[in-house]
C-alpha cells in the first residue's frame, strides 16, 4: 500500500508536464520497477531499466506530440505552421 502512494505521489505533478516529459517518467519508473524484479542484482536491474525505460518512454511521448506541418501556397513558396489535431 505504502509502495502504490509513493507512485501516486510521483505520478500526479506529471499534469503539468509535455507528452514527451510525461513518457520519460512514466517510462522510466516502470522500467526501474520490471528492471529491478527480473535482473538477478535488483540495483544494477533498476538502474539499466530506468535508463532504457526513460529513453524509450521519451521517444514515444515526443512523437505523439503535436509539431509542425509544412505547407505549399499557390505561388510555390512553402509556410511552416502548427499542425491540426490529430495530426
Amino acid at each position: 500500500m505504502k509502495t502504490m502512494m509513493l507512485l501516486m505521489a510521483l505520478l500526479v505533478p506529471l499534469g503539468a508536464c509535455s507528452r514527451t516529459e510525461q513518457g520519460a517518467a512514466v517510462g522510466g519508473l516502470g522500467g526501474a520497477a520490471v528492471g529491478a524484479a527480473v535482473a538477478g542484482n535488483p540495483v544494477q536491474g533498476a538502474v539499466i531499466g530506468g535508463a532504457v525505460g526513460a529513453v524509450a518512454g521519451a521517444l514515444i511521448g515526443r512523437a505523439t506530440e503535436p509539431g509542425e506541418c509544412r505547407y505549399r501556397g499557390r505561388d510555390g513558396r512553402t509556410y511552416i505552421a502548427h499542425c491540426p489535431r490529430g495530426y
